[in-house]
């Protein structure tokens, strides 16, 4: 008997007429008899309408509080999909993170699993039953509420798969797969019938909006194929999967702009051994990933100094303003300036590895275009720019006519 997990997005559980849509379609593969795992996100907009509920009581509420609340998107979720699957007369149970086994580290906001002790939903599979998952959430050893960051409903359901070595993982979102780029911003992007681990994992930690890079990351570890696709209709969508040698025919596989970042700027920091290694020791120790990182050497006359820039995520910006300022008097750099109106740029592709030219030919198309480049970050198999948010749209359109064509 097959194991089947599946994971719903906001969208695809956006409203009570798309939950009953979703339990139709779980309905369907357990006629086949097939065992169903079902993993679901929060009501699109849900968990936007409750971090602002938070801000308003607080600017900078607590993590912890902010983990206990957030869960409650996914629990409503779960509730209702098996309320519409019982509608149905199959028989169904919704169980927490925690419930199903998914113990997390301590980190609130941005929790990663440790551990994953499904008995319970073997049990309960074994029974017949139908078992759905909130996605995102999960709880430390101590019993604490954590939720897994922004998609971690994804990581959920690659993570479970991976526990109950389920024979196929279906991550259901409102697109049929993954394109060449955004359709919405691209209209000429084109669905990709297979992409390799390497390349999904780029184009998810460079914004394209289809998966969570962690959930990639754990896929690829534990070789986990999975396919993207659409709940909204029966079309095949997209495997990712290990990298084969034809992949590497396809120099540019797709085309991401992360409007999600922000970049910080310190001016004057004393050019000393050390200083880079103490400013990211404390943004690492408060939790902040940063990406891309340039610094610039003045050589003119006087203390020797240097300026130093970095990007994070836009809903970090305050958190890392505020650590950074908390250094300004033992580092002495002389002010720290931020910009939210930034976008990345990134094309991604494991043909990149064989073709020689492929920066040139992105850096002269943006030339072409009149738009500048503020920071450029390269990998074996992905080159990203920071530019002006405004233009960033007009840069993705022009960088996919490029590469991908129409």
């Amino acid at each position: 008997m097959p194991l089947i997990v599946q994971k719903y997005g906001g969208t695809s559980v956006g409203n009570p007429e798309r939950i009953k849509n979703v339990a139709a379609r779980v309905a369907r593969y357990r006629a086949q008899g097939d065992q169903i795992v079902v993993v679901v996100s929060a009501m699109s907009g849900v968990t936007d309408n409750l971090i602002k509920l938070a801000k308003e009581i607080m600017p900078l509420p607590s993590e912890r509080e902010m983990d206990v609340l957030l869960a409650t998107g996914e629990q409503t979720t779960i509730a209702l999909t098996a309320m519409a699957l019982h509608a149905l007369g199959v028989d169904a149970i919704s169980l927490t993170g925690a419930q199903a086994g998914i113990v997390t580290d301590g980190v609130h906001t941005k929790a990663k699993i440790q551990n994953i002790t499904p008995k319970q939903v073997h049990a309960l599979l074994t029974a017949g039953i139908v078992v759905i998952v909130a996605g995102f959430q999960g709880q430390t050893p101590e019993g604490q509420i954590t939720t897994l960051g922004r998609g971690g409903s994804d990581l959920t359901a690659v993570a479970l798969a991976a526990a109950l070595k389920a024979d196929l993982c279906q991550i259901y979102t409102d697109v049929d797969g993954v394109y060449t780029a955004d359709p919405r911003i691209v209209p000429d992007a084109r669905k990709l019938n297979e992409i390799a681990y390497d390349e999904m994992l780029e184009l998810a930690s460079l914004g394209a909006k289809v998966m969570q890079s962690r959930s990639v990351e754990f896929a690829k570890k534990f070789g986990v194929v999975f396919e993207v696709r659409s709940s909204l209709n029966d079309n095949p969508g997209t495997i990712v999967k290990e990298e084969t040698q034809s992949m590497e025919d396809v120099v540019i596989r797709g085309v991401s702009l992360d409007k999600n970042q922000a970049k910080v700027t310190l001016v004057g920091v004393p050019d000393r051994p050390g200083v880079a290694a103490r400013i990211f020791k404390a943004l690492a120790d408060a939790a902040m990933n940063v990406d891309m990182i340039v610094q610039n050497v003045s050589h003119g006359s006087g203390t020797p100094a240097t300026d130093i820039s970095f990007t994070v995520d836009k809903p970090d910006l305050l958190k890392a303003t505020k650590v950074i300022e908390a250094l300004k008097p033992e580092m002495g750099f002389r002010e720290a300036l931020s910009d939210e109106k930034i976008g990345k740029l990134s094309i991604v592709g494991v043909g990149m590895r064989s073709h020689s030219g492929v920066a040139a030919k992105m850096f002269e198309t943006l030339a072409h275009e009149g738009i500048n480049i503020d920071m450029i970050s390269t990998s074996e198999i992905k080159i990203s720019v920071v530019i002006d948010l405004a233009k960033g749209e007009k840069a993705m359109k022009a960088v996919h006519a490029a590469f991908v064509g129409t």
